[in-house]
């Protein structure tokens, strides 16, 4: 039997979105822009999306702004909110995804100062680390909901008060949060939200930024008025309503998947725990997402072990897909202060609304095929 376990990094696109799409794939394909009536059609559709979407993460639509995904929607942030200001301090937690740290480092290089939140053994926040950040007053912090790797939570809501006391933006990246967790924009206090559909059982190419009324942000692209002004270019009306459909039904069936993970990531757990003695659940003492699960088997090597279950059918991650090509270990899993060689055996495991409880006792009959056989040549190896 093989088995996708790889939710974090993708979803399937769900029929029901599919179906939402096709005629803007066909027939309607005004410009949103257009006055006439198929463009008056289009602009109608972005409008339904656009409610769908701020409806899931308790947003105005007026706050929605669609971007291509969760990377620019990043990327809008941070360089928007730092064109806006002289250079000064840069603050994120030292879990934050690639498309976080990436425009902060390259601000970096303009004369900005980036400083980082520790992370404490379990995967949270270090208390002591986040107070000295808030002390030097910096522009922006952006803290994850949930960590795309360790499905760890950030208490957000709890941080924002005294991030704004302190002068700070706030960022919050919920790509791994919705349609995971209840997400609330205004309550957990953040200026700025990024959201990714592919993430949700939507369409790759699909994202949005929500952004506080008061907050002045400068776009990264120019050229059209589209977005309010925040995102110039002609807006991809299929994917944009695919996005709108997925943030629908994730609303819709919050609970019914939340749930249901919930069970599957507890069984999955609970067979590891038990037939493979040695087994390392990264995270484990935090709260987490319903559906992640982060371990490693020492001794294993994590990529080598990918390989194997690859092979067999077991489509599972070794870390964050979007930095699948890096060599290094996972910076999440340094920063907690876990070995680098403990780190470079680290395989993730997530799953999604249709996964079956029969991939999961696959993938674990698999996962002990696998580590028997490894460790049998590392023996060999060793005599």
């Amino acid at each position: 039997m093989a088995a996708y376990l790889d939710h974090n990094a993708t979803t399937a696109l769900d029929e029901r979105v599919l179906q939402a799409m096709l005629p803007y794939l066909r027939e309607q394909y005004g410009n949103p822009s257009s006055l006439h009536q198929p463009g008056r059609r289009a602009r109608a559709a972005l409008d339904t999306a656009r409610e769908q979407v701020a409806a899931l993460v308790g947003a105005h639509p007026s706050q929605v702004v669609f971007t291509s995904g969760g990377t620019e929607a990043n990327n809008l942030a941070v360089k928007g909110v730092a064109a806006r200001r002289a250079p000064g301090l840069l603050a994120l937690s030292a879990a934050e995804h690639a498309s976080v740290m990436g425009p902060a480092q390259a601000l970096a290089r303009q004369g900005w100062q980036l400083e980082q939140v520790a992370l404490e053994a379990c995967g949270q926040l270090d208390a002591d680390s986040l107070q000295s950040v808030l002390a030097s007053r910096p522009a922006l912090l952006a803290l994850m909901m949930a960590n795309n790797e360790t499905g760890v939570l950030f208490d957000v809501a709890e941080v924002a008060p005294a991030a704004r006391e302190a002068g700070a933006v706030v960022l919050c990246d919920a790509v791994q949060a919705v349609g995971k967790l209840a997400v609330d924009f205004a309550a957990c206090g953040a200026h700025l939200m990024s959201l990714s559909a592919h993430k949700i059982y939507g369409p790759k190419g699909a994202g949005a930024l929500i952004v506080d009324k008061a907050l002045d942000i400068e776009p990264l692209l120019h050229g059209g008025g589209q977005e309010k002004g925040r995102r110039a270019g002609t807006e991809n009306v299929a994917a944009v309503v695919g996005f709108g459909k997925a943030a629908e039904l994730a609303l819709a069936e919050l609970q019914q998947r939340c749930t249901q993970m919930r069970e599957l990531q507890r069984h999955l757990e609970q067979r590891l725990r038990a037939e493979l003695a040695k087994i390392v659940l990264f995270g484990a003492e935090a709260e987490r997402l319903p559906n992640t699960t982060y371990f490693a088997i020492p001794g294993i090597d994590g990529e080598t072990l990918l390989g194997t279950l690859d092979q067999a059918g077991m489509a599972v991650a070794s870390g964050s897909a979007c930095g699948s090509g890096d060599v290094d270990p996972s910076h999440v899993l340094l920063a907690m202060g876990v070995d680098r060689t403990l780190a470079s055996a680290a395989i993730r495991v997530s799953l999604g609304k249709d996964t079956r409880r029969e991939e999961i006792d696959a993938f674990v009959d698999q996962l002990k095929t696998q580590v028997k056989t490894l460790q049998g040549f590392g023996s060999l190896a060793c005599a």
